[in-house]
């Protein structure tokens, strides 16, 4: 089966929010009354009732107030259904009041409001308040061309708009980071050659091995099926990788797309020397870092494809302080920490999608088939009260009830899982953007902006999904019909600029769904691009620090007077100091690596060429086998690289460790447990 897919320019679809009234407003005389209500006791709808309404949504005679949207149009009468039951099943779950409402508004932007707010969220307040931040100057030294001419061109239009506004005198930025030119201006990092983690050595070129992302590709789909193979490469920026661009952004109206799941094409992963790194392989603040360049990166990409980057105002509402469901996800983590420290995943999240995978996998449509509208208020309510004091009995929920409760969770979130802000620029990248590798690339720098709860927490939820598609032998329930289930879960907005079009992208979040279980390896997997962005920038702080402690040479004699006229006081108890081997001068190509769990707690290690992560991992459990607790033996350890131009960085097996070590020759090496 074929899907058509049609240009219809602007989508409105922004997210869907679960705190907001039944009501759905430009609707309610044409949809909602002719959904005819379901007495049964699941509260599922005969067939017919869902093909009725997928026809009436996708009828070709409908008013124009009513015309189908690019992706509705490129459905037939059929392919949707389960996609409009789960709609209405949505729907009712508010009327009868299993769902509590509350209204999202969105905020008027004023001229050059949207793009103060964007140069805040990419770490550059500094354009907007003239102060000579060093964080400013180390991310602008970064940037590559496209990245400055996106910076330059938000930067242009907000003092524009200040000018003409008459508001204040807003500060050139040759003021503030004292360029020449005779327009704002920003040096740029070269795109090529650079290392893919931020060094490029003297003569050396990058030596590639080509990885399959296997992981990515195996979940029970492919049916043996001939499938396209396409290569992604995350050494250069993604918005540097487009050369070519058509005279005008309009994709051809007639584009097709199968909704099989082998016709997603297979992507090659380029692992080079370095390796592989994951969101949680990187420190909190290194993370933050990521944050701002991909937002950077990303409206840089869109700009090159000629695509608005559009994204949503809103007001903060704020949700529950206590209990499980509508509680915002950093709450809810906040206090399940007290309990659980370190968790990054809600606990009553957890234990859902745990009660699932243990019971419901091989359950003949989970996910598609509701339990009972009443046993799930029931078990709501219940969990309510006794969750955190381990009361619940969970034998008594059903699968089927233990899926209603799960996709509940999810829509009662006060913020959408994948964030209002951007939940536009999600549906922009179908909509607008034809090839699905650069689909990938954009929904993977929107992955990288998400809040670290909301990432975990997403991350979480999509391996689920990917065993339920795995199981689908067993539960018929296949990639295309599981993105259908919960699209509308993730996707589908109810508030005052909720209308028709909203409703009509069924397909388009149908698809985004499918992409974020079938590529989720790729998508976790931090772009090297960005790593080498952040090691320069961390270099460029330093050195920032450097020249700061070097302003006054007469301070600095001063200090060393008094210092040495002070007596040499006592080591306190308690005092931490590092080790001498870690004080001491190491010779060139040889790494001292510690490892404090272990009964052996250093080495110095020689480096070649060859030596890997994994061999000096295994070097350490040989010399320790016998020495080391049994609870330190049954840990799965990992080598990572602290301190220099990155913050820590838990090193993928594979990385070899010699060109590591030039990357960054002032990092300490630990070997310990990679966070959970």
């Amino acid at each position: 089966v074929t899907m058509e897919m049609k240009d219809s320019g602007s989508v409105v679809l922004t997210a869907y929010h679960p705190h907001s009234p039944a009501r759905i407003p430009g609707m309610e005389q044409s949809f909602v009354q002719d959904i005819p209500r379901s007495h049964s006791p699941t509260g599922r709808k005969s067939l017919s009732r869902c093909r009725r309404i997928n026809r009436m949504l996708s009828n070709e005679s409908a008013p124009p107030a009513f015309s189908r949207s690019n992706s509705q149009a490129s459905m037939d009468s059929t392919s949707m259904e389960d996609f409009w039951c789960e709609v209405e099943s949505i729907k009712e779950s508010r009327e009868d009041g299993s769902e509590e409402a509350m209204l999202l508004e969105f905020k008027p932007a004023d001229e050059g409001e949207l793009e103060a707010e964007w140069l805040q969220d990419v770490g550059l307040s500094t354009l907007i308040s003239g102060a000579e931040e060093e964080d400013g100057q180390a991310l602008l030294s970064t940037l590559t061309r496209t990245q400055a001419a996106a910076v330059q061109k938000r930067y242009n239009t907000y003092t524009q708009t200040l000018r003409k506004k008459n508001k204040h005198t807003v500060r050139d930025v040759r003021d503030i980071f004292g360029t020449s030119d005779s327009s704002p201006t920003f040096e740029t990092v070269p795109v090529s050659p650079v290392s893919s983690n931020g060094i490029q050595l003297p003569g050396q070129k990058p030596v590639w091995k080509s990885v399959s992302s296997k992981s990515c590709l195996d979940c029970g789909i492919d049916k043996g099926s001939p499938s396209i193979t396409e290569e992604l490469s995350y050494e250069v920026s993604f918005s540097e990788s487009i050369t070519v661009l058509p005279k005008t952004q309009e994709w051809p109206k007639n584009q097709r797309f199968k909704k099989e799941d082998s016709a997603l094409p297979k992507f090659i992963v380029r692992k080079s020397r370095f390796g592989l790194t994951e969101v949680g392989d990187l420190s909190p603040e290194d993370m933050k870092k990521i944050r701002y360049l991909s937002l950077i990166e990303l409206t840089a990409f869109y700009d090159a494809l000629g695509v608005e980057l559009k994204r949503n105002r809103v007001e903060r509402v704020r949700g529950r302080e206590n209990g499980l469901f509508g509680v915002p996800l950093t709450v809810l983590l906040e206090n399940d920490q007290k309990k659980v420290p370190g968790i990054k995943v809600p606990l009553i999240f957890q234990k859902l999608l745990l009660k699932l995978e243990e019971t419901g996998l091989e359950t003949e449509g989970i996910l598609r088939v509701p339990g009972s509208a009443s046993r799930v208020k029931n078990l709501h309510q219940e969990l309510e009260a006794k969750f955190y004091e381990d009361t619940f009995d969970w034998d008594q929920v059903r699968n089927n009830d233990a899926a209603g409760l799960l996709k509940m969770f999810i829509r009662e979130l006060p913020s959408p899982l994948f964030t209002v802000e951007y939940l536009p620029a999600f549906i922009t990248l179908v909509e607008k953007i034809s090839k699905i590798k650069l689909q990938l690339q954009a929904l993977h720098l929107l992955i990288m902006l998400l809040p670290e709860a909301n990432r975990d927490t997403a991350k979480a939820f999509l391996q689920f999904l990917k065993k339920v598609v795995a199981n689908e032998g067993k539960n018929k329930m296949n990639l295309w019909n599981v993105s259908m289930i919960v699209a509308p879960n993730l996707f589908i907005y109810k508030g005052k600029r909720a209308n028709q079009q909203e409703m009509q992208a069924a397909a388009t979040t149908a698809h985004i769904v499918r992409l974020l279980i079938r590529y989720q390896d790729i998508l976790w997997t931090v772009p090297s691009f960005l790593i080498s962005q952040v090691r320069k920038m961390n270099e460029a702080a330093m050195n920032n620090s450097k020249r700061q402690l070097m302003f006054d040479k007469g301070v600095r004699k001063l200090l060393r007077r008094k210092t040495m006229e002070r007596e040499r006081p006592e080591r306190p108890e308690g005092a931490v100091t590092f080790p001498p081997y870690l004080q001491s001068d190491i010779p060139e190509g040889v790494i001292r690596v510690y490892a404090p769990l272990h009964s052996k707690v250093s080495m110095a290690i020689q480096l070649n060429s060859q030596t890997k992560a994994k061999d000096i991992l295994a070097r350490f459990h040989c010399e320790n086998s016998r020495g080391s607790s049994q609870n330190v033996r049954g840990q799965i350890q990992s080598l990572h690289e602290i301190g220099g131009n990155i913050g820590q960085h838990c090193l993928d097996p594979d990385a070899f460790m010699l060109d590591v070590y030039r990357a960054n020759p002032q990092a300490e090496w630990v070997i310990k447990p990679k966070a959970s």
